[in-house]
């Protein structure tokens, strides 16, 4: 989609601190984090959100991205969230999964 944020970093057309990257996800550091590390997960392919069709489709991919960055930073005291849907909280019209951790 071209008007979408997340996309033009996955694309690099837009800076983005990218911390992880594979085949099917980007991560990258929130610009406006609400813990030590705040890290966005997204699909490389645009899906809406959680509530779209086929995102069950690519969610354990960015479960497993979170697992990998977890270990390989040695992080501790770490949640994942998603936010569906405006009232749920989600800005972005792009799924995408918050890595929040401590240290």
């Amino acid at each position: 989609m071209e008007s979408c944020l997340f996309c033009k970093i996955i694309n690099k057309e837009l800076p983005g601190d990218i911390v992880f990257e594979d085949g099917n996800v980007v991560a990258f550091k929130d610009i406006h984090p609400k813990a030590a590390v705040h890290i966005l997960i997204v699909p490389k392919e645009h899906i809406e959100s959680i509530s779209s069709e086929n995102s069950e489709n690519v969610i354990g991919g960015l479960i497993l991205a979170a697992k990998n960055i977890i270990k390989r930073d040695n992080a501790r005291g770490c949640k994942l969230l998603f936010n569906i849907g405006r009232d749920g909280g989600q800005v972005i019209d792009h799924l995408h999964m918050h890595l929040l951790c401590q240290s």
